[in-house]
């Protein structure tokens, strides 16, 4: 189709401009035609062209992506108006998000720094995060299809190669096997599966080893072949070709571009996590390497490649709820050694049926526990002794190394930032103790557990004492932490706790 003119009328709607115009489609900023009102946000018209020359693979992506976008809801994707109708002509209206994409970034003459490179990536994984909620997988993630908006979130654009699990798979059905951008396609990709939400992860990690180096980590190849060797080549150590990007990072950025999908992250939550917390990052020999990965370990992978058959995956939310982000409430003061026993017994249950489930074991101290005068006291000192303190306690989890991690909070509500953080974090489920007051008491004073699960964004897992204080002798020795100090104050108490050589606390 031919460009249209601005004022020309279509279906109700009025041509203002056009704002792009690409090898698929001419988007065009529109207005409604009548005195009607407006939806309240600016609108694109999205019209895929279809001259002869053109392939099948416009129509059909035209057609997934309209049937996609009407299903999608949330602030990272653009909000739906209106479709034309197919035999007629063909459009999509939607919502116009201002912002600048991905390129805006790569295109600057600087270099980025990691915090910004850290930001960017976090956004990204949020996005992802979010649609994969929906049984939606983008598949064709990759700068001109991430948009910022000024508040820093970004929004997911062209869902035309995306796979929506309720939805039958078009692409799959009628063109090629490997669809995609080719600088950006997953492995698994290659070989036609669709479907996996570790396929965004990837490229999502594509992106950030771009914004790292400036550089793309396997080119832009266009033949079967060339794509293929993504299945067991891993990229240059961006360390290599920047080494003031610090080991941490490079761990994130390679762990996105494992050959192999079970290896990456595995859900963009987990991804965003370690990006917000990365003092919280396992750095493993991925993260410190400079040089490439010896010819024997590529040669191994080629052999794995050659006799896989990869499996399709289940549905995208299914497969994130699998792997969740658990967030335990440990308290600080005033909690039994019973308490906290029954407090980890609960979270390795909760662990047991997650094995991939990342755990985040978060206590909130109070600001006045600090002091700008004392060195023993001042705010480094006090968050290393609770830190250690939080460790020893999760340590008899025996949970892997990478998949844990511990926070200390300063805030004077104690509920509030333990909600925030959950939200933050996309938290799946919290554990916390119970407190032991009375139902009748807890009408007229809220408890930490009850405001907590009042407002949480997820499940709450709330656990009471369950092991008499006089039989933990025989059991594993309990961390020096404390509690809410409204949410224990029944639990009996007979000697200070201490553990680590670091004195009492709480």
């Amino acid at each position: 189709m031919k460009l249209l003119d601005p004022g020309t009328a279509l279906d109700g709607f009025r041509i203002e401009e056009c704002i792009h115009s690409g090898g698929m489609a001419h988007i065009y900023r529109v207005v409604y035609a009548d005195a009607r009102p407006g939806p309240g946000f600016a609108m694109a018209m999205k019209i895929p062209r279809m001259t002869a020359g053109d392939g099948a693979e416009n129509i059909v992506s035209f057609e997934v992506e309209c049937q996609i976008l009407q299903a999608l809801h949330g602030s990272t994707t653009p909000r739906f108006v209106a479709a034309g109708d197919l035999e007629r002509v063909p459009y999509l209206v939607m919502e116009y998000v201002q912002g600048q994409t991905l390129e805006h970034w790569l295109d600057s003459p600087l270099q980025l720094d990691v915090d910004t490179i850290a930001r960017l990536g976090t956004a990204m994984a949020r996005a992802a995060h979010a649609l994969h909620q929906q049984n939606t997988v983008h598949l064709d993630l990759k700068p001109a299809n991430v948009l910022f908006r000024e508040d820093g979130s970004a929004v997911l654009l062209d869902f035309g190669l995306s796979c929506h699990a309720h939805y039958p798979d078009l692409l799959a059905e009628q063109l090629r096997k490997a669809v995609g951008s080719p600088g950006w396609i997953a492995p698994e990709q290659v070989v036609g599966v669709r479907g996996d939400p570790r396929s965004d992860v990837f490229a999502i990690g594509v992106m950030l080893y771009q914004l790292c180096t400036g550089e793309l980590p396997f080119g832009t190849p266009q033949t079967a072949a060339g794509l293929r060797q993504r299945l067991w080549v891993d990229p240059t150590p961006p360390r290599k070709l920047r080494p003031d990007i610090p080991a941490w990072l490079q761990e994130v950025v390679l762990r996105c571009l494992e050959p192999e999908a079970a290896k990456r992250y595995p859900s963009a939550a987990h991804l965003a996590f370690d990006l917000t917390h990365p003092t919280q990052v396992h750095v493993t020999r991925r993260g410190t390497q400079t040089e490439g990965t010896p010819f024997r370990t590529h040669f191994k992978r080629w052999l794995k490649a050659a006799g896989m058959h990869y499996q399709p995956s289940p549905l995208p939310a299914r497969q994130v709820q699998e792997v969740p982000i658990v967030m335990v409430a440990v308290p600080h003061k005033d909690a039994s050694d019973a308490t906290l026993y029954s407090l980890r017994e609960a979270v390795a249950r909760a662990l047991g049926t997650r094995p991939g489930a990342r755990l985040a074991c978060v206590t909130v101290i109070s600001s006045s526990l600090t002091s700008t005068s004392e060195d023993e006291n001042s705010e480094t000192s006090v968050h290393r002794r609770y830190l250690a303190a939080l460790r020893h306690w999760a340590q008899p989890l025996d949970h892997p190394g990478h998949q844990t991690s511990c926070h200390v909070l300063e805030s004077g509500d104690v509920a509030q930032a333990l909600l925030d953080y959950a939200r933050g974090n996309h938290v799946s489920v919290i554990v916390m103790g119970a407190a032991t007051h009375g139902l009748m008491t807890q009408r007229f004073v809220a408890t930490v557990p009850i405001k907590v699960a009042m407002d949480a964004p997820c499940t709450v897992i709330l656990v009471k004492q369950a092991l008499p204080f006089e039989q933990l002798a025989h059991r594993a020795p309990a961390a020096v932490l404390g509690g809410y100090s409204d949410s224990d104050a029944d639990a009996p108490v007979t000697a200070p706790l201490y553990g680590d050589d670091l004195g009492p606390l709480g």
